[in-house]
C-alpha cells in the first residue's frame, strides 16, 4: 500500500466484495448510506480503489481506535 507521507493519515484497505457485504449486513446499511469518498481522493488514487468499492480506516482519535467506512464514488 502507498501511503502518503503524512503521519496524520490512518492506514485505509479495500474491502474485498464479501467483506463489504458482511459489513454492511452487519451494520443493516446499504452501501450508499456509507461516508463517501471521491475516486480522486489522494487516498483512494493510492489504493487504485473505484467507485463502488468500500474503504476501512483504522482511526485513532484521542486515545480510542476504532474502524471508519467510506464508499468510493465517483467525481
Amino acid at each position: 500500500m502507498n501511503r502518503p507521507a503524512n503521519e496524520l493519515v490512518p492506514p485505509h484497505k479495500i474491502l474485498s466484495p464479501s467483506e463489504a457485504s458482511a459489513l454492511l449486513k452487519r451494520l443493516g446499511l446499504a452501501a450508499n448510506n456509507l461516508p463517501k469518498m471521491l475516486n480522486t481522493d489522494p487516498q483512494a488514487v493510492a489504493l487504485g480503489a473505484k467507485p463502488g468499492d468500500i474503504l476501512e480506516m483504522d482511526r485513532n482519535d484521542f486515545g480510542k481506535k476504532y474502524k471508519y467506512y467510506r464508499q468510493v464514488v465517483e467525481e
